[in-house]
């Protein structure tokens, strides 16, 4: 396993290699952006610096020249002893950076994130098409992550499509999430370091309604409930009130698709294992371990990934549920 760290700005393009102590490299199936921190020694003698970095520079993490990471230098922090420490970010960092107003009509999210991207200039890889045309999104005073999220949350509670957001050598990538089998096996007694294991009903519903008007004032409601869990848990209603207007069978499958969210009981563990560079936040490991009771497949909500004395070790938050952002979307009156 070798990995590398380069640096590129207007006036050099460099191996960071020599001087680097430690990468931490993290993300967040919630967050619009990965990170990386790279702790380095950028001095030999104490009165004079090896290299000088830029904010705005670039920083790419390789290993086994495949790359990780290609983001943007945000921060940095240096002590006496010439000890520093570079934050990057990726490109998707932009997202949260820029606040503005829009109104959307008959768009598709994927045709919101593609005017989003042009508009402000950030780079576009591979963008699906998301399907479900929104009939209008008045956005105010929201960040352009914050719109696109809005726009994939409207989109799943119509057709069940979930989307993510992600980076992938320096340009945004809004892909379908397909269902998928653990494809890398954690366990203790052989990659496994470490585990905790915790459940909670606090956020369970067991039963939805509906509540809301059509096309022509007309007051309608639709609702479904889990039986089972009834039984189990007793009666948890949540209550939704879509503030556009819905057909019956609009709204019967709103409450079909809240029902498939929300029955269910929230269950989530934490592990440190050996470094798998493929194993990140929206990705699915199998795991095994006998202590905690952890069995089975599950997805990796966040994670972080640190490179040190030539180990790469990683410390994963999973989750039974595809956890992915969501934004709730209230219409303000007389928008639009």
């Amino acid at each position: 396993m070798n990995w590398s760290v380069t640096y590129k700005d207007q006036e050099q393009d460099v191996f960071l290699d020599p001087i680097v102590k430690s990468v931490n490299w993290s993300g967040d199936i919630k967050q619009a952006a990965r990170k990386l921190v790279v702790e380095l020694s950028n001095t030999g003698d104490l009165r004079e610096l090896y290299m000088k970095l830029q904010k705005g520079g670039e920083l790419r993490l390789l290993l086994d020249d495949q790359e990780l990471f290609r983001g943007v230098l945000f921060a940095d922090e240096i002590d006496s002893k010439g000890q520093m420490s570079l934050t990057a970010y990726d490109e998707n960092i932009y997202l949260t950076k820029s606040k503005d107003t829009k109104i959307f009509r008959g768009q598709t999210a994927s045709a919101v994130v593609k005017r989003l991207c042009n508009e402000f200039s950030v780079p576009m890889g591979e963008i699906q098409d998301t399907g479900y045309v929104i009939p209008k999104l008045v956005l105010r005073d929201k960040t352009l992550f914050e719109m696109m999220v809005t726009a994939l949350t409207e989109t799943e509670k119509q057709n069940g499509q979930r989307f993510w957001i992600t980076s992938k050598e320096g340009k945004l990538q809004l892909l379908a999430r397909k269902e998928q089998k653990g494809k890398w096996v954690l366990e203790n007694g052989v990659n496994l370091l470490g585990a905790s294991y915790s459940q909670s009903i606090e956020e369970t519903r067991t039963q939805i309604k509906v509540v809301g008007k059509d096309g022509k004032k007309k007051e309608l409601s639709a609702s479904a409930k889990d039986s089972e869990l009834i039984r189990k848990f007793g009666i948890m209603q949540h209550l939704e009130k879509p503030d556009q207007a819905m057909t019956s069978s609009q709204m019967e499958q709103r409450a079909k698709q809240l029902l498939k969210d929300l029955a269910t009981i929230e269950d989530q563990a934490r592990i440190d294992c050996l470094g798998i560079a493929d194993v990140v936040s929206g990705s699915c490991v199998y795991v095994k371990e006998s202590v905690t009771g952890i069995l089975g497949g599950y997805y990796v909500s966040a994670d972080e990934h640190r490179f040190e004395h030539g180990k790469h070790t990683m410390s994963l938050t999973l989750s039974a549920t595809d956890d992915i952002p969501k934004l709730e979307y209230k219409e303000e009156k007389g928008a639009g």
